[in-house]
C-alpha cells in the first residue's frame, strides 16, 4: 500500500517541477546540492547502484533502491527511469516515510 503512495508522491514532485530524472540529471542534482532524496530502480545495474550509493554517501543524500525502471518511469509519465532525485526537502521526507514503512 505504501508503495503506491510513494509513486503518487513521486508523480506530484514531477508535476511540481521538483524532480530530476535520468542518470545525468540525478547525478548533477546530487553534486550541486539540490537533491534531498535519490531513488534508484532495483533493476538498475550493479554498477549504477554502486555509483549512486557511493555518491549519495559522500554528499550525505539519502538513497533508496526501489521499484522497477518501468514503475519509476510510469510514476513520472515517462517510459523508463533508473534514477530520480527529489529536489524538495518536504516532499523528499514524505516519500522517504512511505519507502521506510513498507
Amino acid at each position: 500500500m505504501a508503495w503506491n503512495k510513494a509513486y503518487g508522491m513521486i508523480g506530484m514532485a514531477m508535476k511540481a517541477g521538483k524532480l530530476a530524472s535520468g542518470e545525468f540529471a540525478t547525478e548533477k542534482a546530487v553534486k550541486t546540492g539540490l537533491a534531498a532524496l535519490v531513488i534508484v530502480s532495483e533493476a538498475a545495474s550493479e554498477n549504477t547502484k554502486k555509483k549512486f550509493r557511493n555518491m549519495c554517501e559522500y554528499y550525505e543524500v539519502p538513497v533508496y533502491f526501489f521499484g522497477s525502471k518501468e514503475e519509476l518511469g510510469h510514476a513520472i509519465g515517462k517510459e523508463f527511469r533508473a534514477s530520480l532525485a527529489v529536489l524538495d526537502p518536504g516532499l523528499a521526507k514524505a516519500i522517504e516515510k512511505n519507502l521506510i514503512h513498507e
